[in-house]
């Protein structure tokens, strides 16, 4: 038994090394493995082997004891106790070693899985924060776009004003012109009216002269 649980207690080192220092893949494997024996009938099965490993354990104390018990009671341990009571201290020793290095695999899977988890939360927090931060990038740029866009705009209605008032005066002054115009042709036609009333006037005064020419002949 006590080769067995030497060698039991090797592999469970080697497992506590490869889950507390990671080289290379090996940390993968390993915890692949413990999820393995946590998975199925993996658990009850080593629920019953710690079960009978404990039952040992304390079957080799009571010896120890009982031995310790009738060495005190004699006096002096014979060359047989001695080696049954090495034996049996190894013995106890080699499986409370190994239920001690279980619980540290059992604890180190457990909160190895824990930190993958959180490291992939924090990486899918990290990615939503820099999503975030680009929309808001995107967000800011396009007010800015609008605020250009809303200047220009507002400098485009400016000219534009300044462009009507500049029609408005200019049409303003047309008109002025025009009514300028329209009461210089008024006067140039009450003019022509009275030019071709003094001319009728004159006719009628030629007609009378000839007249009284024709007359006196």
């Amino acid at each position: 038994m006590i080769p067995l649980l030497f060698l039991v207690l090797f592999a469970e080192g080697a497992v506590a090394l490869l889950l507390m220092v990671k080289i290379g893949p090996l940390r993968e494997l390993a915890m692949r493995g413990v999820e393995q024996v946590k998975t199925g009938k993996g658990p009850a099965t080593v629920k019953t082997l710690a079960c009978t490993l404990s039952v040992i354990l304390m079957s080799s104390v009571a010896a120890i004891v009982r031995i310790q018990d009738r060495g005190h009671k004699i006096g002096n341990v014979s060359p047989m106790d001695q080696v049954l009571w090495r034996t049996h201290l190894l013995e106890a020793s080699l499986i409370g070693y190994t239920l001690f290095l279980a619980f540290v695999i059992d604890r180190l899977h457990h909160y190895l899985r824990k930190l993958i988890t959180l490291r992939k939360s924090a990486n899918t927090s990290r990615e939503e924060v820099e999503k975030l931060q680009m929309e808001n990038r995107s967000l800011r740029e396009k007010e800015e776009k609008s605020a250009s866009e809303m200047k220009k705009l507002q400098q485009d209605m400016a000219k534009l004003s300044e462009d009507m008032k500049k029609l408005k005066s200019e049409s303003e002054d047309h008109q002025r012109k025009a009514s300028d115009a329209e009461a210089h042709v008024n006067a140039l036609q009450k003019q022509s009216e009275e030019l071709l009333l003094e001319y009728d006037r004159l006719l009628e005064d030629n007609q009378i002269l000839q007249s009284q020419l024709h007359y006196k002949g």
